[in-house]
């Protein structure tokens, strides 16, 4: 639950990095509507969309690190993740070209951005849900750091969740943004901003010490319980995969 609460916490605070990066996107949205509830539907939309595909991406990337548990790393993945997020905060330049795109990635963003400026064209409330999904896709380094912690949780609902709540984070600024222009000046968003990496190192030792087994309550449970845990997960899974096979085999008949 602790770690969870992080990626609330991470994306709230993330939000004002993100009024640097994704505020002129947010800014130059097409709201749809005369009034303001309107308005603020369109802008909410927009954020679902965008907090929808961090979702997707948490279940893909949970789904990676349950893989990694089902061969025998349960810990150990929480403690790389971890390791990972605090390096790139201490050891920034290990780190430098990290977003350095090739030939391929360079030529999807590009077709992804043009996709985004064409719909911009269309007023309407279902454009701006699907404009804030395909932003989701954008490339982003406070995303990056998301997407290792819901490698961390080592599960498919726990990842999806935990992009869920970064993506919640989020919003109340992006939406502020989108409603009212830029309302933080720069010299706010930077001191907030340097705020962030200190963030980021908390929920990588958060990680650490939960894939450490300690015996502390909530930070860093025992090894067995999070096993019971997983195996519970396991059998569920399998239970419901049973159904519905007796569920297909009933029809057949």
């Amino acid at each position: 639950m602790t770690i969870l609460i992080t990626a609330f916490v991470l994306g709230l605070m993330g939000s004002f990095h993100c009024a640097g990066m994704c505020g002129p996107i947010a800014i130059a949205l097409p709201l749809h509507g005369n009034t303001v509830p309107q308005k603020i539907f369109g802008g909410t939309l927009y954020n679902i969309g965008r907090t929808l595909t961090y979702g997707v991406m948490g279940a893909l990337f949970g789904m990676l690190g349950q893989g990694i548990q089902l061969i025998g790393f349960q810990q150990k993945v929480s403690v790389i993740m971890g390791a990972l997020m605090i390096i790139s905060v201490l050891f920034p330049k290990l780190f430098k070209n990290q977003y350095r795109m090739d030939k391929s990635w360079f030529s999807f963003v590009g077709k992804l951005k043009k996709t985004i400026a064409q719909m911009f064209s269309i007023r309407s409330f279902q454009s701006l849900f699907f404009i804030g999904m395909l932003n989701g896709l954008l490339p982003c380094g406070l995303v990056y750091m998301a997407i290792a912690g819901a490698i961390g949780t080592g599960g498919v609902v726990e990842g999806s969740l935990y992009m869920i709540l970064f993506g919640l984070g989020t919003i109340p600024m992006l939406l502020a943004i989108s409603l009212a222009g830029n309302i933080l000046s720069l010299a706010v968003r930077n001191k907030i901003n340097k705020l962030i990496p200190v963030l980021v190192v908390v929920v990588g030792i958060l990680f650490v010490l939960r894939g450490l087994s300690l015996g502390i309550p909530y930070l860093s449970p025992p090894k067995q319980k999070i096993e019971q845990k997983f195996e519970k997960s396991l059998q569920s899974e399998a239970a419901e995969l049973h159904m519905e096979t007796k569920g297909d085999c009933c029809k057949t008949k």
